[in-house]
């Protein structure tokens, strides 16, 4: 038996600069962080020959190619695994694991390819992991999404990420004093919105609009990098600021990024005391994150008590193997 471990991430600033459509035209560069939710993915050898695949439903099928989750299907396929397998897995978060915009469809893909390549035998790196994910997600499945995911969640860490038009992914850890790194945690909240919304759905109007909106994701970019040099410097008051200043351009990049339900939780949160705020992933639902001093947090508690809060800390490390039995 062979069980992975995969954190989800947060992405503060660049978001959407990942997908080709924008970083073909120079380069795309995000911050983002993993955190201390995970994907948990579990394989096991069968005695006959049937593949039984585990989720909010359970498959079991004789021929990969019958297998309905694409991501599991196509995961078998890349690595070479066609019979006598049981996969099994379970998230932190949600019953499902789309619509939480912390990146969970990529966590499940980096999750279970560390898992089958393991069973198989073999160690593969995080740079690996992350392109035979995007490999499987973008190209071969054509989902409209970006690369930042696959790679905060098979490298884990505290990371600038630069998109270049090459295909070329360069990860670089932001340096933070470890007491800034601790206060910066603690001043942030992170609320369910009660919406789940599937990231295709945004992402492919976003994707069409690309050409559009270059400009506004530009500015974007340059928040990424406006962020890591004020974290570097260990300068937190602007990290609120950019926060805020990249949701009021994210919700330009498509007509569903944003609705009146997740404006009326934004504006309840700003006006209790939060500095700055976003929804996570591409939008339309999941979990609104706000930068708040601590000694206002209880404000925007109240404010938000419809909403489920959702505690985390920041994760250092990557997908890995944590058990393994014969």
């Amino acid at each position: 038996m062979i069980i992975s471990k995969t954190p989800l991430r947060m992405s503060f600033a660049g978001g959407g600069s990942d997908l080709s459509e924008y970083y073909k035209h120079g380069h795309g560069s995000v911050l983002s962080t993993a955190i201390n939710k995970y994907i948990y993915i579990t394989v096991n050898s069968k005695f006959t020959d049937n593949i039984r695949i585990s989720y909010s439903k359970t498959e079991y099928v004789t021929n990969v190619e019958d297998i309905e989750h694409n991501l599991v299907r196509e995961a078998l396929k890349l690595v070479g695994i066609s019979k006598g397998i049981d996969i099994v897995y379970m998230s932190d978060i949600l019953p499902g694991h789309e619509g939480s915009g912390l990146g969970a469809s990529s966590s499940l893909i980096v999750g279970t390819l560390n898992a089958l390549y393991a069973f198989k035998g073999k160690h593969v790196s995080a740079k690996t992991l992350a392109q035979e994910a995007c490999k499987i997600e973008i190209d071969i499945l054509g989902h409209p999404i970006g690369k930042q995911d696959q790679y905060i969640n098979a490298f884990g860490g505290f990371n600038f990420i630069r998109f270049n038009s090459d295909e070329s992914v360069f990860i670089d850890p932001i340096i933070i004093k470890p007491e800034i790194k601790e206060k910066l945690n603690k001043n942030l909240v992170c609320f369910h919105t009660g919406i789940s919304s599937r990231s295709d759905t945004v992402l492919t109007q976003q994707k069409k609009k690309t050409k559009e909106n270059l400009k506004i994701i530009d500015k974007m970019v340059k928040l990424s990098e406006d962020l890591r040099d004020s974290l570097q410097y260990g300068e937190l008051n602007e990290f609120g600021e950019i926060l805020h200043k990249g949701w009021t351009y994210k919700k330009n990049l498509a007509n569903n990024i944003t609705n009146e339900v997740i404006d009326k939780y934004y504006d309840k949160a700003v006006n209790a005391g939060a500095l700055g705020g976003k929804i996570l992933g591409s939008g339309g639902g999941g979990f609104l994150l706000f930068y708040c001093e601590e000694n206002k947090q209880d404000k925007i508690r109240s404010a938000l008590f419809e909403l489920k809060e959702l505690p985390f800390k920041f994760e250092p490390q990557g997908s890995k193997i944590i058990y393994i039995s014969d």
